[in-house]
This record gives C-alpha cells, sequence and structure tokens, in this order.
C-alpha cells in the first residue's frame, strides 16, 4: 500500500443543527484518484473543503502530505492544486491572463504552453474567458490548478454541467494527469464518473461514509443480479422461463421481458433455452451491476426517511 497522503480522522463540521459532516474518516494513497460520491447536499464540499483548508471543521484530525490544513496552509499551498466547485473569471479576461496571474501566486510553476497544450487550450489563450464553452472553461480551471506542479489536485464536481461529450473528453483528461504521477481527489455525484475514474470510492451521504472500497469491490459484494433483457415476436409465456434453474426470477415490463440471476450461466442457459424452443427474440442486451445500483441499495428509503 503506498503512503497515505491524506489522512481524514472522526471529522466532523456542522451548521446550526445539521452535521454536513458526520464523523467520517478514511485516507487517501499516493497515486491514486479517489473519489467521494454521493447525492447533492451529502456533505462532499464541506468535507473536502475542510481536508483542503477552507474551512474550519468542528471536531477530527487532518492531515494532508503530512501537514495540517489549516496550520500549514501557506505552506501546502505549493504542492496542492484546488478545482473549487463554484469557479468564476471575469468575463474579460483572457485566457493567458489568468495563466499569468494564477502562475504568480507560487514560486515554482510549469511550462504553461505545454500546459495548454495538453489541455487543448493552446489555441484559446487568447481567448476571453466569456467566450469559452462550458468544457474550455473547466479545462482552464484544471490548468490553473495545475500550474504550481501540484503533487496532489483537489477537483469538486469537476464536470457538473458539462454535457457528455465535454464530460468524457475530461475524463481522458484526469486519467492522463493521474498517469504523470499525481494524487487525485475528486468528489462527485455522477455514478458513472466515479465507477470510470477512481481506484477507490468512498459512498457518502447525509454526512456519513455508507461504504469505501474499489469500485468493482463494492459492485461485487453487494451481490445485485445481472439482467438480461429482451423483446419477443410473437405469443410467449412467461412460466415457460421456469425451466431455466439459474434464473432467479423474471417479469416483464412493456413489451420487454428482463430476467435476473446472480449465476454466470444465466445468460447462456437463457438464450439457448431460447433458440433451442425457437422462440423469436430480438435487441438482446445484458445489464450488469454498477456503482448506481450499489449507491441505490445503501441509501435507500429506510435510510433517507
Amino acid at each position: 500500500m503506498s503512503e497515505a497522503v491524506v489522512e481524514v480522522k472522526n471529522l466532523c463540521k456542522s451548521y446550526g443543527k445539521i452535521k454536513a459532516v458526520d464523523d467520517i474518516s478514511f485516507e487517501v494513497s499516493s497515486g491514486e484518484i479517489f473519489g467521494l460520491v454521493g447525492p447533492n447536499g451529502a456533505g462532499k464540499t464541506t468535507a473536502i473543503e475542510c481536508i483542503e483548508g477552507l474551512r474550519k471543521s468542528d471536531s477530527g484530525n487532518l492531515k494532508v502530505l503530512g501537514l495540517n490544513p489549516l496550520k500549514n496552509g501557506r505552506q501546502l499551498r505549493h504542492y496542492i492544486g484546488i478545482q473549487l466547485q463554484q469557479s468564476e473569471l471575469p468575463a474579460r479576461l483572457k485566457v493567458w491572463e489568468a495563466i499569468d496571474l494564477f502562475s504568480s501566486f507560487y514560486q515554482k510553476n510549469i511550462e504553461s504552453t505545454s500546459l495548454l497544450n495538453d489541455l487543448g487550450l493552446e489555441d484559446k489563450k487568447g481567448s476571453y474567458f466569456d467566450k469559452l464553452s462550458g468544457g474550455q472553461k473547466q479545462r482552464l480551471f484544471i490548468a490553473l490548478a495545475l500550474l504550481n506542479d501540484p503533487d496532489l489536485i483537489f477537483l469538486d464536481e469537476l464536470t457538473t454541467g458539462l454535457d457528455p461529450q465535454a464530460r468524457r473528453a475530461t475524463w481522458d483528461l484526469i486519467t492522463g494527469i493521474r498517469e504523470k504521477g499525481k494524487t487525485i481527489f475528486l468528489t462527485t455525484h455522477y455514478m458513472e464518473e466515479a465507477e470510470r475514474l477512481c481506484d477507490r470510492v468512498a459512498i457518502m451521504d447525509h454526512g456519513k461514509i455508507m461504504a469505501l472500497d474499489t469500485p468493482q469491490n463494492l459492485i461485487r459484494n453487494i451481490k445485485i443480479e445481472t439482467r438480461l433483457i429482451f423483446n419477443v415476436i410473437g405469443d410467449f409465456w412467461l412460466d415457460t422461463l421456469d425451466d431455466i434453474k439459474s434464473i432467479s426470477k423474471y417479469e416483464k415490463s412493456g413489451d420487454k421481458i428482463i430476467v435476473y440471476g446472480h449465476d454466470k450461466r444465466m445468460v447462456k442457459d437463457t438464450v439457448n433455452f431460447l433458440v433451442n424452443n425457437n422462440i423469436n427474440f430480438h435487441n438482446l442486451k445484458t445489464e450488469q451491476a454498477t456503482l448506481e445500483d450499489v449507491f441505490l441499495t445503501l441509501t435507500g428509503k429506510e435510510i433517507r426517511n
């Protein structure tokens, strides 16, 4: 296991009677992409801002790169990069002006031309901030967070508001940054994003961490069934599926038939059954369990109530 670059122990933060962060503990290892995931209002932004030293916690112990983020904030700024959830720049500030301004804040800077080129902004350096697309603005904020060549980068709800194409392009950027040896701590309410990017995730809801592991282990441990979905042409009696032992249950939803099963043979058994019995089917697809399923299972109605 790599050394911990972020250590969080019993972190608490309340606003009046509302516990935004309720006694959470975890560590982030060097070189990983760690995700704090959950719905809006779960406490993710409050937690990450406490860890960054931007907000004072009520109690708990925090270490970032071995330093106390509140007491050693000035020193820590040279080694971390921060992209805030709510980020804005003056409308008439040009990209190169923003780069120059933020570069002046640090003792150490990476070469801005290559950075802009890596982020696909080289041809936008003369553009005003308000003329950039949503994806270009997010790439600029990433560039500003990387100017001091940080060891650890905090990204809070990075892709909120982006269209699917811009979101996926941003995912590729984040993966590329990690491949350069950086550690990334991100928050997101997009389960697909967390599953795609993160080595480990902590699922957070109502200020508490509900589970923490790799996405793959969380999905495996929740024991969510694989779904096989298909349409049938002509008459079909659902109870004929009772002959397939690897199916745990089945249902009809509109013109679709959905069968479920934990057994790896379920898909093969079902397809073989349909073919061998001359049942005319089409639009066959499988749906594997995802992190979204894990999240919905962990934060069910009984918890939300």
